[in-house]
């Protein structure tokens, strides 16, 4: 509990410590400057590195809040069905550009919100089957941004899994049935299980008390390895998920660094903190002057294997010298 209040109040005197040095003349000004409305399905608390990100990408193109643009932030606490009423609420608040990092139902939110104010995405799957820009060359419309790519690397993160373990013939795949990357991460999966000649298991949680029941049947059926599908609602109910798998010791592959940083085993994934960076600059190219239907859908450009070496000795997983060297980030 102190953790959290420390890092609240690291947030407060972040985004106030400017404001509190200004003299008054400046204080008087800020109506003028141009505002961001900043929509997340998570909460603040989990987020910090994130907006750390975001502001870097801001300050790439000379934005810094407090000084020349401020931000208003929009926290859904993960009820998904808060969404469009915080969306409708930035909107009312006539915000310069809307920027939704919490993926599809938080860009659809804000879609739905409004036609004219700018809005800048993060996504995972992509965004024109889920009818959110009309090409990733040419968006049209008011809302651009970046395509995480988390739904299509579940062959990847199969692959890996293989290698760690080469006896495992039997792979569950947790999916979020709820959620936006479900279908082609089943996809993904299931076509190379097939390939690779592993028997894929479907579990669906979508909820924290279907994800105990998961680990629940993990007791009496054991697959040989568990992989995590890509969601947010995954990543925020990651404690729970890492805790169960050390307590009932099941090798898991998971979609973020998040994962592997409090326990998880591996992650492989793009990096988000480094796709939040780009939607900050993002908002920054439109607070300049750039239409959101002339800015191209970036694809993240920056992908990264996590491996927690301290679990896989709790796990008595004997991980090669190659495949260690080949992990962007050993965590021991």
């Amino acid at each position: 509990m102190l953790g959290v209040s420390m890092r609240r109040r690291e947030f407060i005197y972040f985004i106030g410590s400017a404001a509190a040095a200004w003299p008054s003349a400046a204080n008087a000004q800020q109506l003028a400057l141009p505002k961001i409305g900043f929509l997340n399905n998570t909460s603040l608390d989990p987020s910090m590195d994130l907006l750390r990100a975001f502001h870097q990408g801001l300050k790439e193109n000379g934005y810094v809040e407090g000084e020349n643009v401020t931000i208003d932030y929009r926290w859904a606490d993960n009820r998904l069905d808060q969404l469009p009423n915080l969306a409708a609420d930035l909107v009312r608040r006539a915000v310069t550009v809307l920027v939704t990092t919490g993926g599809t139902t938080a860009a659809l939110a804000a879609k739905a919100a409004t036609a004219t104010i700018p809005i800048c995405f993060v996504v995972g799957e992509d965004p024109v089957r889920v009818g959110l820009v009309a090409s990733l060359a040419r968006p049209g419309g008011n809302l651009t941004g970046i395509n995480f790519l988390v739904g299509e690397l579940g062959a990847k993160r199969l692959d890996l899994l293989r290698e760690l373990v080469p006896s495992a013939s039997r792979v569950a795949v947790l999916v979020n049935p709820a959620g936006p990357n479900a279908e082609p991460t089943i996809r993904d999966v299931e076509a190379a299980g097939r390939a690779m000649g592993l028997q894929t298991q479907l579990v669906r949680a979508s909820t924290s008390s279907e994800i105990n029941a998961t680990f629940a049947t993990f007791v009496r059926e054991r697959p040989d390895a568990l992989l995590v599908g890509a969601d947010p609602f995954f990543t925020s109910r990651r404690a729970q998920l890492v805790q169960l798998a050390a307590h009932h010791s099941v090798i898991a592959i998971y979609s973020g660094r998040q994962f592997p940083e409090i326990g998880g085993l591996i992650s492989y994934g793009a990096s988000l903190t480094n796709a939040i960076r780009q939607i900050g600059v993002c908002a920054g190219r439109i607070l300049k002057g750039a239409k959101p239907a002339d800015l191209p859908v970036e694809q993240s450009t920056k992908f990264e294997l996590v491996i927690n070496a301290e679990t896989a000795r709790m796990l008595g997983l004997n991980v090669s010298a190659a495949f260690l060297a080949r992990a962007d980030d050993v965590i021991d």
